[in-house]
């Protein structure tokens, strides 16, 4: 019966991105004024929310008893309706004037999807990953946000834009909104205190959640920072669809328990491969511009003779730097998995040279209380058979 539920609710969020994605495609055609979503915005939007129900689905009928699924199946759903919302009133205003039925209300009421979604997101985070609190002294914050969001719900279905109509309304709408974003940060700080105590698989899970979270972190930090003047406005819709997709990844994976344990040599591979790209495109680009102005200078013209040696600077620094980054990453964030390497290789080089048995029991001994930390360790050496 709940796998039925889930998936029907899952289904239904479907069914409603399908006809958004319709009206999208009716009214490609149409420029729409200021104001409204461009079509290319509103389909990039589309995309990246299919992921939410159905990862909700997927949880929520292999683990029914588990809130967290349900919890993704009603954000994916008021994602949907929101971006329905969006599409209905773009098409029915301007691709077909009074062709579909009360727009603005219709609209607005689907648009309510937007304040659902951001009274979840706190719950979203401060569940995750057992769908439990992280102990009863957190208990009142779900309860402060929900009323939040529930209060801010209200606003909005009465009053088209609260913020517009002044005084204790506006006054009201401001306070839960601001209450709802400190939730959320309190939410964040609540995955910061289960990872310091959590173990084993759970303490895989968080990981699996950081990372997500440091990806869409770091485009939240390139938008900031202006990116959007060095990039079309088409690839940056697709990194934030990216991004989301890549949350729904890790958190389904941190839920469903597939190949969890290899976050770590993802986690070491961005690192690696990250600060690696960014110090290659800075060697590239630097490299590129100091040659084409002195060969101006000397040849008084720009030449491609820049470029190629750029490219092939690039190419011959690739391995060695790749290798000095690496080291790097190992000892500042996997310091004891790097000084266990370098134990095992000191090790390596003492058994070469050493002939005593008994330095050697003793070495082979410290070696494993350094690389694997067990509570207790001995060594049993086998007596040599008797000749014949």
């Amino acid at each position: 019966v709940f796998s039925w539920l889930a998936w029907s609710v899952c289904g239904l969020t479907l069914v409603v991105l399908t006809l958004s994605m319709l009206l999208i495609f009716l009214g490609w055609s149409t420029p729409l004024p200021r104001g409204l979503t461009p079509w290319r915005d509103q389909i990039v939007i589309s995309l990246g929310i299919i992921g939410a129900p159905i990862l909700g689905g997927l949880i929520a009928s292999r683990r029914p008893r588990n809130p967290y699924g349900w919890l993704w199946l009603g954000f994916g759903l008021g994602l949907a309706c929101q971006s329905l919302a969006m599409s209905y009133e773009a098409y029915a205003l301007v691709v077909e004037p009074e062709s579909l039925a009360a727009p603005r209300t219709i609209s607005h009421v689907l648009g309510l999807g937007a304040q659902v979604v951001l009274t979840l997101v706190p719950l979203l985070i401060l569940s995750f990953p057992t769908g439990r609190l992280p102990s009863r002294r957190w208990r009142p914050l779900p309860w402060i946000s929900t009323t939040a969001g529930a209060v801010l719900l209200l606003l909005v279905l009465f009053f088209d834009n609260p913020d517009q109509v002044g005084g204790a309304i506006s006054i009201a709408a401001f306070v839960v909104v601001t209450v709802i974003f400190i939730a959320i940060l309190l939410s964040a700080l609540s995955i910061v205190v289960r990872y310091r105590r959590a173990v084993g698989a759970e303490r895989q899970q968080l990981k699996w959640f950081a990372l997500a979270v440091v990806l869409i972190g770091a485009l939240v930090i390139g938008h900031l920072l202006f990116i959007d003047l060095l990039m079309p406005e088409a690839l940056l819709n697709l990194l934030d669809a990216a991004s989301t997709s890549v949350l729904y990844v890790a958190v389904g994976i941190a839920i469903l328990r597939y190949r969890l344990y290899d976050i770590d040599i993802i986690v070491n591979r961005t690192l690696v491969y990250g600060v690696l790209t960014v110090m290659l495109v800075l060697v590239y680009v630097g490299s590129v511009v100091g040659l084409q102005y002195l060969l101006r200078a000397l040849t008084g013209q720009e030449s491609q003779l820049a470029i190629v040696a750029s490219t092939l600077a690039i190419a011959a620094l690739f391995n060695p730097l790749r290798r000095r980054v690496q080291a790097i990453v190992d000892r500042l964030f996997y310091r004891r998995k790097y000084d266990a390497a370098k134990t095992l290789e000191e090790f390596s080089a003492k058994l070469r040279d050493e002939t005593d048995l008994e330095t050697l029991n003793g070495e082979l001994l410290a070696v494993v209380r350094e690389t694997v930390q067990p509570e207790r360790v001995t060594l049993w050496l086998r007596e040599p058979e008797e000749p014949r």
